[in-house]
């Protein structure tokens, strides 16, 4: 049955073969088991030249929030997971799920119902003692004149007898005595169609061909199924995907680290890293673990996707990002680090030290595994002079190590080659110099141009500073410190 004043009824080109769709509720941020079901959605359809369709489910109005639409939206261009298509929110169509619970109930495919929720529990606590699903008196019984006025729901004349098997991508044959399954309320007293409902709509009007969802709605995939056969509608394909669970083994939780998408952002995870960890969370092609997008798109089948729950791997996370993090492009890099050093740190900036910035990132990003890392250390090359000491950072600076830093001062001066091999060689000969362990040299002069920050190797952080920088820092700890 084709409703022909469905919202999204296509005319004109013909669509493809595979259209899948992400449909989250917007009533909390992003989850990473929701942004691994939207790339396994946006990769499949992307691998067999589909589309992929975005539908915000949100008729829980109550809980349903503009922020969280917001952030879900956010995440999924963060992870460059673009949609077809407007998207598509599933309240601005309750009218349309309702003219076809109406037609169910013309079609005796749906009835009546004017159960009170004192009969309701009655009649379900019943249900559960003699191990049997729901079914309303009201199934076949006809309501009288006196019933005019009073409420009642639509629901659907779920089949009492058989079975219902769903075809599953990725769990294969499953099966469920139809016994077991309840009469569903398609549209509430007030007139709003449920969840169930809609879902079924939507995905039909929107010609969904492949729902590829978690395998906590695989019981829901019997219930839909019911409600596409009482409308004489075609099945789309289902693929159930296990859920991710924690480290050890047990079912994701706020205490294993299950964020937001915008916290591993923020964290400085790549969105290509992460698509390429989130889609081998439960997908294996073989020996492929680093694997670009484009080469996703070019192999990524349902057929590879385990039965099997994946365990998140904080470590393995990193291990990847580390990866996308050494090859990136370092104008990138540099843009994302001084980002994320102005969000932490309030003072603009000059030029000349984001420059210095950009300068390094080929060098310290060999040794970062996130964002956050290269900012860290990258962070003394942007810090205002004079820079403070304090506590430990003041102890390497104590003793003769002043004179000592008056001294190699004046060595760096003279130092016409200011590259990171040669003023590796001019510290160390300084060092024998002096007649004392690189230790004696390298943490006072550390202290003075990093103030103790993490920072790469001292040859490195005296070239990435720049000759000028590196005797200004030098001036003012000497300045400070020697009477």
């Amino acid at each position: 049955m084709r409703i022909d004043s469905c919202p999204f009824f296509f005319t004109g080109s013909a669509m493809p073969d595979v259209i899948t769709r992400f449909a989250p509720s917007p009533t909390g941020y992003l989850h990473i088991g929701g942004a691994r079901t939207a790339l396994f959605n946006w990769l499949f359809a992307r691998a067999n030249n589909g589309k992929f369709l975005l539908r915000v489910e949100d008729t829980d109005r109550a809980r349903s929030t503009p922020e969280a639409t917001a952030a879900i939206l956010d995440g999924l261009n963060w992870l460059g997971l673009n949609h077809d298509d407007d998207v598509v929110y599933q309240s601005q169509h309750a009218k349309h799920h309702a003219k076809v619970a109406h037609r169910l109930l013309q079609s005796s495919g749906a009835y009546r119902c004017y159960m009170t929720p004192d009969e309701i529990i009655v009649e379900r606590d019943a249900a559960r003692k003699q191990g049997r699903a729901f079914h309303s008196p009201w199934r076949e019984r006809k309501p009288d004149v006196s019933l005019e006025n009073s409420s009642y729901v639509i629901r659907l004349k779920s089949p009492q007898s058989g079975q219902t098997i769903i075809e599953d991508r990725v769990q294969g044959k499953v099966v469920f005595d139809n016994a077991e399954l309840d009469d569903l309320i398609l549209l509430r007293a007030d007139g709003s169609p449920t969840y169930m409902l809609a879902v079924v709509v939507d995905d039909h009007d929107m010609q969904i061909s492949h729902i590829i969802r978690g395998d906590d709605h695989l019981v829901n995939a019997a219930r839909q199924s019911l409600i596409y056969a009482a409308l004489d509608w075609p099945l789309p394909d289902f693929a159930h995907i296990p859920l991710i669970h924690g480290p050890d083994g047990k079912k994701l939780s706020k205490r294993h680290g299950a964020l937001g998408v915008e916290a591993y952002r923020d964290m400085g995870y790549l969105p290509e890293a992460m698509r390429n960890y989130l889609v081998r969370l439960g997908w294996a092609h073989g020996d492929m673990e680093i694997a670009s997008t484009d080469e996703l798109t070019q192999v990524f089948d349902l057929g590879g996707i385990n039965k099997a729950p994946a365990r998140l791997d904080f470590d393995k996370m990193a291990s990847i990002n580390a990866h996308y993090l050494h090859n990136a492009d370092n104008d990138r890099l540099a843009d994302l680090v001084l980002a994320y050093i102005r969000k932490a740190k309030t003072w603009p900036m000059d030029t000349q030290a984001q420059q210095r910035v950009r300068k390094a990132m080929e060098i310290i990003k060999k040794r970062a595994k996130t964002i956050s890392d290269l900012a860290e250390q990258s962070y003394f090359l942007v810090r205002e002079r004079p820079i403070p000491l304090s506590g430990k950072v003041e102890k390497p600076l104590k003793g003769d190590a002043l004179p000592r830093l008056a001294r190699l001062r004046e060595v760096l001066e003279s130092q016409a080659d200011w590259q990171v091999e040669t003023l590796e060689r001019e510290l160390q000969a300084f060092a024998g110099v002096e007649g004392v362990g690189f230790g004696k040299v390298g943490q006072p002069l550390r202290a003075a141009l990093t103030g103790g920050a993490s920072a790469p190797d001292l040859g490195a952080v005296c070239a990435l500073l720049g000759k000028k920088e590196t005797l200004a820092r030098l001036d003012d700890v000497l300045a400070a410190n020697i009477a």
